[in-house]
């Protein structure tokens, strides 16, 4: 049995991150936790469940240590991978890397193209979160690795282009709760609430198929007050995601877009469960 931790790693300690732990092997993967900050993962592992309704989750800097015992703790194994969606690299970086410029150049005419990194964001989150990856036996993994001769480590991933080949579309998925008034100009926020619940749906639907139960109940529009609210679930869709993406790693069926010093792994379309 093979466990995979994926975090929607927030850039900054200021916002929280999604957190998701699922474990299975090539044919068959279920979801153990997931939760929408470092804090609340945690506590999961201490039998304290996530109050999605009423819960406040705040930002702090990742404790390698904390997470990979508490994953430990639920799934009775180390985890065999990290997926971060998060730009690291194996070298000190402070603007856009070859990895990013290959997901646009691949990805950018679908509306994929990554967010630039920059000196201050991710910068020391980034580099020390990778470097204490390492040393607790997750070195990163790029492009130098044979694709199925995979091992122990982290991969970067990037949702956009994975959900593409997860759903199935030719465009991005318009499921960003800060970007919704770009999506849908000259609506109310209620419209939005709506539109981005629709997306939320596609992508758990997506999900499902690989992992059955997701131990994610999406909220009804009359639970949702403000559009703020809906960040907590984007972010753990995103955490499901990558891991997916690292189930599809460890199968063989995903590509590395970059270099020797960082890679995003991106699904092939040829295969989705």
């Amino acid at each position: 049995m093979f466990s995979i931790l994926g975090i929607d790693t927030a850039w900054t300690s200021t916002e929280p991150s999604g957190v998701a732990l699922v474990v299975g092997d090539d044919s068959e993967w279920h979801t153990l936790c997931v939760a929408p900050s470092y804090e609340a993962f945690v506590a999961c592992a201490s039998g304290n469940p996530v109050d999605w309704k009423t819960g406040r989750f705040t930002g702090c800097a990742p404790d390698v240590n904390s997470l990979l015992s508490a994953a430990r703790s639920m799934a009775g194994v180390d985890p065999m991978l990290i997926a971060l969606d998060l730009p690291v690299a194996k070298v000190l970086f402070t603007s856009r890397r070859r990895a990013d410029q290959a997901i646009s150049e691949a990805f950018g005419g679908r509306g994929c193209s990554t967010h630039s990194p920059s000196a201050t964001r991710p910068g020391p989150l980034g580099t020390k979160f990778i470097a204490d990856l390492t040393k607790a036996g997750y070195p990163l993994l790029t492009s130098n690795l044979v694709a199925g001769q995979w091992r122990t480590g982290t991969i970067e991933v990037f949702p956009h282009p994975a959900l593409l080949v997860l759903l199935d579309r030719a465009y991005r998925v318009p499921y960003k709760v800060s970007k919704s008034s770009k999506y849908w100009k000259d609506t109310k926020p209620a419209e939005r609430i709506v539109n981005l619940l629709a997306e939320f749906e596609q992508i758990e639907c997506g999900l499902r198929r690989v992992f059955g139960d997701l131990n994610l109940a999406l909220p009804s529009m009359s639970e949702v007050t403000t559009l703020s609210f809906l960040k907590r679930y984007e972010d753990c869709l995103d955490a499901l995601v990558s891991a997916w993406v690292g189930s599809r790693f460890i199968a063989g069926t995903v590509t590395a877009y970059g270099d020797e010093t960082a890679a995003i792994w991106i699904p092939t379309p040829s295969r989705v469960a």
